[in-house]
């Protein structure tokens, strides 16, 4: 693998355009993990065949392999959860801070990511949903970004002193809210975070992160 004498721990499995499979991508760049990338072609229904559920078996982006004990991991929350303990990075400074990360993750998926990343996804023509649909989404996303906007007021991360995985996992989403229609100026402690989180050492964009080709570590 160009050169390389050993291969790196990480090998990351994805789409381009999925937000989940970035906010993995993005924890392992701010980790300063590097990790082998392998396009998986959706629009191919390769997620769907033997070869790849027998690993995912949710038939879903991403998964993630740890080379250093074969483990195969699924959903990005579970994902991030792991990457923080394995490294011991961005997982929260105590037990009290851990338990409200991992209720920012499960919030964001009920309440933030479903709405908007359907949204999403219908107006880049990838699905079809009547107007109203498409509406109902766009209006508990943007409730979601208020309650959003209302906790960042006043301070820098979503829990404690500095960024978790909390932050990682909800900037996957609100860095599509425009791709959704939805202009995150109007929430302006939501932009100013996202910008902190963008000035994070490590930070790249899903576009950086994300080829739409396979690709090893550099």
């Amino acid at each position: 693998m160009r050169g390389r004498i050993m291969p790196v721990r990480f090998e990351l499995h994805g789409f381009a355009y999925s937000g989940p499979t970035y906010k993995v991508a993005l924890a392992l760049s701010l980790m300063g993990e590097a990790f082998d990338y392998t396009h998986v072609n959706m629009m191919g229904g390769e997620h769907k065949q033997p070869p790849y559920l027998s690993r995912q078996r949710y038939g879903q982006v991403p998964m993630l392999v740890d080379r250093n004990n074969g483990r195969h991991l699924c959903q990005s929350a579970a994902i991030l959860e792991y990457l923080a303990d394995m490294t011991g990075r961005f997982g929260g400074a105590d037990l009290d801070e851990r338990l409200q990360v991992r209720e920012w993750l499960y919030w964001d998926f009920d309440r933030l990511a479903a709405p908007l990343y359907k949204a999403r996804v219908v107006k880049a023509g990838f699905r079809q949903a009547p107007p109203e649909v498409v509406e109902d989404c766009l209006n508990a996303a943007r409730t979601a970004l208020g309650v959003l906007e209302s906790h960042l007021a006043g301070r820098a991360w979503l829990v404690g002193e500095g960024a978790t995985i909390a932050d990682i996992d909800i900037y996957g989403v609100v860095c599509c809210a425009g791709e959704a229609g939805i202009d995150i100026a109007e929430y302006p402690q939501v932009g100013a975070w996202a910008k902190r989180v963008e000035a994070l050492p490590g930070f790249r964009s899903r576009a950086d992160l994300l080829p739409m080709e396979s690709r090893v570590a550099a």
